[in-house]
């Protein structure tokens, strides 16, 4: 089968998936808001602009996978430039109906687009209420391995899950607390990443995703549960295999003994408390009968990914611009503490703001909210499209390039909204601990080596790709 008859095919399956998905979570958010006021004097998309929508923005996201990625399908968002697309149909859709926030007349939902910079401050902002994180969607996904977790919570839970969580990822500080038992395990699986141990058949001096993934995989056990979580592969199965149901939200059947199993691994971990990890640390963390503590844990493994992804197409971004290249390595020499790398982080920030590993940011009006031109009904689901407001060539003469001043300086209300972990209220809580061991990966592998794509991506750094398959990138990496 050829490549563009197979990429319409793994196109295909996504979509069919994704509507899926989103039928069983729209008859969901249906329910919940039949009552709601309806929508009055906000744009509404005529039924070709939601169609164009729903198949250029919406469905190749979803098919992507939007709690575990599916490779085939990204391989084919790469190929076909779907990201790219899904940009320019959001610009038209701003050039034809304004500011919005734009309504698609949907039949089993209400749903919002936000097409306006200021108007994602506002929903950022003001959640976790009227606009919450809590949607249906995200219910229906995250139930299946997280039903009590932080971002599917509200109330009173949610603040206090909230506070857990924050003090356990010790979100105030740029380093960990525990910075000095995290940052020698980075440097242990950067070393047996470039040397290739334990995989079979790896190149020495050569850096696959595999192995990059395998070896990110057993740090986050470490990191997360223990050393003795290191070779749990049967934890890495149940979260995969649950992530994998999650994407498609209320559709797939929940598999309750698999995901308690799944729980009950993670309480055995947190029951033994090993020091240096963060089950370790949580032991000291006051919590509450609703805190829920193993509840939070998968939320973490599950986020982690985000940085396995992010660090990797951070190495291509370098790799393609040799003048950045030899300011990490300049960077790298001046620190060799690894705690505080600030061009560094600025290089995975830019990964995600080009590449961003959660494209869709979803809240749900839990009251009616009143806007210039109009009224958003409660129980209206709210989609930012984060690529669009981080690749919008219009609007940010950046866009396409790989520009990480963005992140050493004060951004000003030109570049807003860059969100590459959200923002407001129920921004990431493990943003500076996930920057904090994305550097310091990033300077344990390139302390003193060359590096040079060897899998014949060429990226262009007058313009950068709208999807980076990450799957596919291979390094070479040489004293």
């Amino acid at each position: 089968m050829s490549n563009r008859r197979n990429d319409s095919f793994l196109l295909v399956a996504g979509v069919l998936g994704a509507f899926g998905a989103g039928l069983a979570a729209g008859r969901s958010i249906a329910r919940a808001s039949a009552s709601g006021t309806t929508d009055t004097g906000l744009p509404r998309a005529s039924l070709l602009d939601t169609l164009a929508f729903g198949m250029e923005v919406f469905a190749p996201l979803v098919a992507q996978g939007v709690i575990i990625r599916r490779s085939p399908v990204v391989a084919a968002a790469e190929r076909l430039d779907l990201d790219g697309r899904a940009v320019r149909r959001m610009q038209k859709l701003r050039d034809k109906y304004g500011r919005g926030p734009l309504m698609l007349p949907l039949p089993i939902r209400k749903q919002a687009v936000v097409l306006a910079p200021e108007h994602v401050r506002r929903v950022l902002d003001e959640s976790p209420a009227p606009f919450t994180a809590a949607s249906t969607e995200k219910r229906a996904a995250l139930s299946h391995f997280e039903p009590k977790g932080v971002l599917v919570s509200e109330g009173a839970e949610r603040a206090e899950r909230r506070r857990f969580n924050e003090a356990v990822l010790d979100t105030a500080n740029p380093a960990h607390r525990l910075a000095g038992s995290f940052l020698p395990i980075v440097e242990e699986e950067a070393a047996r990443m470039l040397t290739g141990a334990e995989r079979p058949g790896a190149v020495q001096g050569e850096l696959d995703w595999n192995t990059y993934s395998d070896r990110w995989y057993r740090l986050i056990r470490r990191v997360v549960l223990g050393n003795g979580a290191r070779d749990d592969h049967e934890i890495q199965e149940l979260v995969v295999r649950l992530r994998g149901a999650a994407n498609w939200a209320g559709f797939h059947p929940r598999m309750r003994a698999k995901r308690e199993r799944f729980l009950a691994r993670i309480q055995m971990y947190l029951d033994r408390a090993e020091p240096g990890s963060l089950a370790g640390f949580m032991a000291q963390i006051p919590r509450k009968a609703d805190t829920e503590p193993r509840q939070q844990v998968p939320q973490w493994l599950f986020a982690f990914d985000a940085a396995v992804m992010a660090s990797f197409r951070a190495l291509a971004l370098l790799a393609s611009h040799p003048d950045q290249l030899q300011r990490a390595h300049e960077e790298i020499a001046a620190h060799p503490r690894r705690d505080a790398l600030p061009f560094l982080r600025a290089t995975v920030l830019e990964a995600l703001r080009l590449w961003p590993t959660t494209p869709m940011v979803l809240r749900q009006s839990t009251a009616a909210t009143f806007w210039e031109n109009g009224t958003m009904p409660p129980g209206t689901g709210v989609l930012i499209h984060a690529p669009f407001f981080h690749r919008d060539d219009r609007r940010l003469p950046y866009a396409d390039r790989f520009t990480p001043e963005l992140w050493l300086q004060e951004q000003g209300e030109q570049d807003w909204p860059l969100i590459p972990f959200s923002d407001g209220p129920v921004t990431c809580p493990g943003r500076n601990l996930v920057l904090m061991l994305t550097s310091a990966m990033l300077a344990s592998l390139l302390d003193g080596r060359s590096l040079r794509l060897a899998s014949g991506q060429l990226l262009d750094p007058a313009r950068l790709p709208g999807t980076l398959d990450n799957y596919a990138l291979r390094f070479a990496l040489g004293k």
